[in-house]
């Protein structure tokens, strides 16, 4: 089959003639064969291809004449989408491939109708826009095939009915519910079961391998291939999924769950209300009790306090005392079995949570605004992620733009566990000589200097300049980010874009229409998002990402590591660092007509040692220091 995908991508094949723009790719046509291999040998390939390489194309051709059973992971549900409803039909058209496909995403994602009948039931509503977002959710249900949220776009990501309208696993009545041959998520599981190839996203995909219970389980035995795309999130993805976690939103939905299931059994409310009542107040007494703390820390640092230990201990018992509550009423109804499970693993979940005394794994909390999180999160991933794809007996093909450290993939394969994996490292096929430019402005002082972030607004006005706008600023804090959106209000002529002012495709959409705005862009500004063109013709990265040294996951993974010998910082925090600034730095160039420059700020690229590693990871930009070469860069017509 390698020989025939290369020649399908290649100048006289079917995507040279119909794909309008489609431009055959050496790179591109290269990865197709090593997919098609790993695909036949069922091996581990990690294949990092440089943007426009055209891998999307590039392992959905193999998948699709192999003939062998693929599930497809995405990094993101939008990228999901656009592979799904884009890509996919695109190549199937052109393969002419008869072969079934179905989209999967997290029950989350799916209305459940026995949910939306008790929210209209209860018709307890905060605001009357949640009562006409709820006629809106009601008018969709009739009409929808899917029940896929994405639908209705016209309703917030983030509504607080979306959460009371669609299930959880633990909410979940499955085949006693009354609507279940009507259900949403049935279906959808129906089809991935009987497709040859599934859409899935890496969050599903690890809450399935990690037996999370998503309900989707049926899926993936049989799969013969598995290609995560946008592979470079496995590791911490991977992580949050293997962690046990209880969360204040868990307990106080199983308090209003158990209300709702006991309204419809006769008697049942009136012995269960006051071992439910107990569970809200005692949430917000612990959360109370954990403000004197630090928002993120080590489980150690809270454990001994005597308030603490006191809430700790008063919500195990109130759970214990509801779930012996409902073990009398477990038979009456489906939905009572269901919160009685539910309560029994919870406290089951808190007391092994609170026992922090496992070598295995790092206990530690994080707190928001009005909730927390208790969690317990394997300090080694490899041994799982090892196990879990022996037992697959599948091809496990990962790729994205960056994986690799200075050409080498120690780093990533050490994390997954993968042991000599067959690997591949495309350069972009973008002329990065004429295109792009890094400018490392001279002078600035260490990062750690008060004045910082006031010294990089200053270095980057004469770039800013030059570009007439048309940036992005990334930076590595929001403390930064907030110094100089103040620092460069009303003081620069273009429009400002800055990050939490206005939700992310709002702004986003805004900076894109603008032509000439800079946008402010901290963490999740530094990957999956794409602007070609003019709109955006410089980057800025104020600091090298490393992660923050309080995370008590991080901070335990690096004791391991020194206690086995190893330089922690070079085996760990360097390598998460140039795979962040390489998302970062992946912004610039997005499209073979882009233009700009990458102004990378931290001294430390030149006077540290380990700064030669960041920038031999980056892509092959010519460097300077001096700013009229910047500027002269700026002057010159694309067509000079």
């Amino acid at each position: 089959m390698s020989d025939a995908v290369a020649e399908l991508l290649g100048e006289e094949g079917p995507f040279a003639r119909e794909v309008p723009g489609f431009v055959p790719r050496e790179v591109q046509q290269t990865m197709a064969e090593a997919v098609a291999e790993a695909i036949d040998q069922r091996h581990a390939l990690i294949a990092e291809a440089g943007t426009g390489t055209g891998k999307t194309f590039a392992y959905l051709v193999p998948a699709l004449l192999s003939g062998k059973r693929i599930i497809i992971s995405t990094g993101t549900k939008a990228l999901q989408d656009q592979l799904f409803h884009r890509d996919l039909p695109r190549v199937r058209s052109v393969l002419g491939a008869r072969l079934s496909t179905a989209l999967l995403k997290g029950r989350a994602n799916y209305l459940c109708l026995h949910r939306l009948d008790q929210a209209r039931s209860d018709g307890r509503f905060a605001t009357r826009e949640q009562v006409a977002q709820l006629h809106t959710i009601h008018a969709w249900s009739s009409t929808t095939q899917s029940g896929d949220r994405a639908e209705l776009a016209e309703l917030p990501e983030d509504s607080p009915l979306w959460p009371r309208v669609t299930s959880t696993t633990e909410n979940c009545l499955g085949s006693e519910c009354p609507m279940f041959s009507d259900c949403f998520v049935v279906k959808a599981r129906r089809a991935a079961q009987e497709a040859d190839l599934v859409v899935v996203n890496h969050h599903l995909l690890f809450a399935d391998l990690a037996i999370k219970q998503e309900g989707f389980g049926e899926i993936l035995p049989g799969a013969q291939a598995f290609i995560l795309d946008e592979a470079h999130q496995i590791p911490e993805l991977a992580g949050q999924f293997f962690s046990i976690t209880l969360t204040a939103r868990q307990l106080t939905e199983l308090a209003s769950d158990t209300l709702a299931e006991a309204a419809a059994v006769s008697g049942a409310l009136g012995t269960l209300q006051a071992a439910v009542e107990a569970i809200a107040p005692g949430v917000r007494r612990l959360r109370l009790a954990l403000d004197r703390f630090p928002t993120k820390a080590a489980f150690v640092v809270v454990e001994t306090d005597p308030e603490v230990e006191r809430e700790l201990e008063a919500m195990r018992v109130a759970l214990d005392e509801l779930a012996t509550a409902l073990a009398a009423h477990a038979e009456r109804s489906r939905g009572l079995d269901a919160v009685h499970e539910r309560a029994v693993q919870m406290c089951a979940r808190l007391v092994h949570l609170c026992d922090s005394g496992s070598r295995d794994s790092v206990h530690w909390y994080e707190l928001t605004a009005q909730g927390f999180a208790l969690h317990a999160t394997p300090l080694d991933l490899s041994q799982p992620l090892r196990e879990l794809r022996e037992q697959s007996h599948a091809a496990w093909i990962f790729t994205s733009a960056t994986l690799s450290i200075a050409g080498r993939f120690d780093h990533f394969a050490r994390q997954l566990g993968l042991e000599d994996p067959a690997s591949l490292c495309l350069d972009s096929p973008f002329d990065y000589a004429t295109q792009a430019l890094a400018y490392l402005p001279p002078g600035l002082p260490e990062p750690s200097a008060r004045d910082y972030t006031e010294r990089v607004v200053e270095a980057v006005m004469p770039v800013l300049e030059a570009s007439d706008g048309r940036a992005f600023l990334l930076f590595t804090s929001h403390r930064a980010l907030r110094r100089a959106a103040e620092l460069l209000d009303g003081r620069v002529p273009w429009p400002l874009f800055v990050q939490g002012t206005v939700p992310r495709h709002q702004l986003l959409s805004g900076f894109r229409e603008s032509g000439n705005g800079i946008l402010l862009g901290a963490a999740s500004f530094w990957e999956g998002v794409d602007v070609a063109g003019e709109a955006l013709s410089v980057v800025v990265i104020d600091k090298l990402p490393f992660a923050a040294p309080d995370d008590p996951v991080l901070v335990a993974r690096l004791e391991v590591l020194r206690e086995s010998g190893l330089n922690p910082f070079m085996e760990w925090q360097i390598p998460n660092a140039v795979i962040a600034l390489k998302q970062g730095a992946g912004r610039l160039i997005r499209d073979i007509s882009d233009r700009g420059v990458l102004v990378l700020c931290d001294p430390r690229l030149s006077t540290k040692a380990y700064g030669r590693t960041f920038l031999a990871s980056l892509p092959t930009f010519p460097r300077t220091s001096d700013l009229p070469t910047v500027k002269a860069f700026f002057a010159k017509e694309p067509s000079d």
